[in-house]
């Protein structure tokens, strides 16, 4: 279905500003998320350590906090971090060194090819800018920008919010809104929310920031036209977002969980179980496409 663009309305703070301000003041925040959502973490990581090779070139753009980088570091990889937010670069380099690893963190603009490292890196993650531009041909900005950065043959990681996100999470969290259902009718943005999600499109408006929500056939649709050759489409959470109870198991039985949530990853009919997507393509010589 068409997308819920969201209008900036005159005197609004830019979205960009928002989200760098949101991210400055509380960078811990999003690596904490992480940390309670091992899943998402443990899947993403598996497919990336498919391609990623110790020794290899790594630019994790929009890296927040470092999680990643600090992941692919340990492995043995060159790793350039680049996020808008000047707190998240500085955390990921204070984790980092905490870590024992040595992280290249920066400044720098997904819409600003000028800002970027210079490449070409043998892999480029894009784990976060995507959630936050909510004008289709930014997110094209951003997908070109990081594809420039790409050697052919390398590889790109691109994460999206998926769209049942904020229904997931709430099914996972009921006691957190006792008043049910109501919560979520009587809220403006909540109605506009889940009237994209039973229309079948994507939103794009207020969230935990200015945010864009993908349907599943929205997001792999981004990379059209693009230099790339379709890997994966994968569910980042597996059958397992918000699954609260996930924490207290015993680490055979996360184990567990996690193995067959990779085997079901991938399956169209369960990626609406995830939270977030992740697309997988290999950059391919531009006269192939």
């Amino acid at each position: 279905g068409a997308c819920a663009e969201a209008v900036q309305e005159e005197g609004q703070v830019s979205d960009r500003e928002q989200i760098k301000a949101y991210y400055d003041t509380s960078p811990e925040t999003e690596w904490a998320r992480l940390e309670q959502n091992p899943w998402e973490f443990e899947i993403n990581c598996r497919y990336i350590d498919r391609y990623v090779q110790p020794g290899q070139s790594v630019l994790d753009l929009g890296g927040g906090p470092g999680r990643y980088s600090i992941h692919l570091a340990e492995r043995g990889c060159a790793v350039t971090l680049a996020d808008l937010s000047d707190g998240n670069v500085a955390l990921a380099r204070k984790k980092a060194a905490e870590a024992g690893v040595e992280l290249t963190a920066v400044q720098a603009d997904a819409l600003d090819g000028g800002t970027l490292p210079e490449g070409p890196f043998d892999h480029v993650l894009c784990m976060g800018p995507l959630y936050h531009l909510l004008k289709e041909e930014e997110r094209k900005t951003a997908i070109a920008n990081c594809l420039s950065r790409l050697r052919p043959g390398g590889v790109f990681f691109a994460a999206f919010i998926s769209m049942y996100s904020d229904l997931l999470y709430r099914l996972g969290h009921m006691a957190d809104w006792p008043e049910g259902i109501a919560e979520v009718d009587g809220n403006e943005v909540n109605r506009r929310y889940y009237g994209c999600l039973e229309r079948g499109e994507d939103y794009a408006g207020e969230a935990f920031t200015r945010a864009y929500f993908a349907q599943a056939g929205s997001a792999e649709r981004h990379f059209e036209g693009f230099p790339l050759k379709k890997l994966h489409l994968v569910g980042s959470e597996g059958v397992l977002a918000s699954r609260e109870g996930f924490k207290n198991l015993p680490a055979e039985a996360r184990a567990g969980w996690i193995e067959l949530s990779l085997r079901l990853c991938e399956i169209p009919e369960l990626l609406s179980w995830s939270e977030h997507l992740l697309y997988i393509g290999q950059k391919i010589q531009e006269d192939r496409i």
